[in-house]
């Protein structure tokens, strides 16, 4: 186990994440932003381009699935096993609604795809169930594996991220960042910006669209990319992406108005493009 973690925090440090050195880092008055936590980090130098209460520990909603995604993926667990969506996974924490049927057969690829490119809460939490030992089993591997990675102020309770205990910061989450992109099943399932899927247990078909528009635009070049929603987090947004050719890390939590991040995303853009 230390050799991982070490071996993890080299792989961090040389992606100019461990540490997130602040030199460079303009004033946030310079950049007016609506989210109350932001980063923004030159992948290509590892230097910190701009940051907003980039420690502060704030809720993170569905940028939990990154960490589901991880977890699920290190189980090596078949990706074309059938899960079954139950009652168990129905929202008992914000009661939202999902189109998922219950009784619901998919594969856990499938799962694993609507989890992360639509947020997906039911896929989420079958996912969680149907891994070694349950959820509770899930959720401590969840919190390891943000141990292992030196995310010290991040804590997880479900793998949906409905819970308001799901915390982190912005700079946890640029480490996050980093190792979730060396996936390249993660990466492809969030750059996705639509997919059809036909179920065949119950046999009925939906569309399933990414909640991050900026997928479509290829003027941004988006890597990967999750967003979130609740109403203790506000609307979060975690991207790499590489708008007029410049790798960024995008960290943006706790924004007010749905298209918010969108919104401070191309800030952002404009901001440096002007600097």
């Amino acid at each position: 186990m230390g050799c991982l973690v070490r071996a993890t925090a080299l792989i961090l440090t040389l992606f100019g994440l461990c540490g997130l050195p602040t030199v460079n880092a303009a004033p946030s008055n310079q950049l007016a932003l609506r989210s109350s936590s932001a980063l923004v980090v030159d992948l290509a130098t590892g230097k910190t381009l701009y940051q907003k209460s980039a420690s502060t520990t704030r809720p993170i909603a569905s940028l939990t699935k990154l960490m589901t995604a991880l977890v699920v993926l290190d189980a090596k667990q078949s990706l074309n096993q059938m899960l079954t969506i139950d009652e168990h996974d129905r929202d008992a924490v914000k009661y939202t609604h999902s189109r998922i049927r219950i009784g619901t057969q998919v594969t856990r690829r499938d799962a694993l795809h609507l989890a992360l490119m639509s947020s997906e809460n039911r896929m989420a939490s079958a996912l969680a169930r149907h891994y070694p030992g349950g959820r509770t089993a899930f959720v401590k591997a969840m919190n390891r594996k943000a141990q292992q990675l030196g995310m010290r102020h991040t804590r997880f309770y479900d793998s949906t991220g409905l819970s308001a205990q799901n915390v982190s910061t912005a700079r946890d989450l640029a480490k996050l960042l980093a190792v979730a992109y060396r996936q390249p099943l993660i990466r492809q399932f969030t750059q996705d910006s639509d997919q059809p899927v036909t179920f065949q247990t119950p046999s009925y078909s939906l569309m399933f669209n990414n909640t991050n528009p900026l997928v479509k635009n290829p003027d941004w070049g988006v890597g990967l990319s999750k967003t979130g929603f609740t109403d203790e987090a506000g609307r979060c947004l975690i991207m790499r992406a590489k708008p007029d050719n410049r790798e960024l890390a995008i960290i943006l939590l706790n924004s007010v108005g749905k298209r918010t991040p969108i919104g401070d995303a191309n800030r952002i853009r404009k901001w440096l493009k002007a600097g």
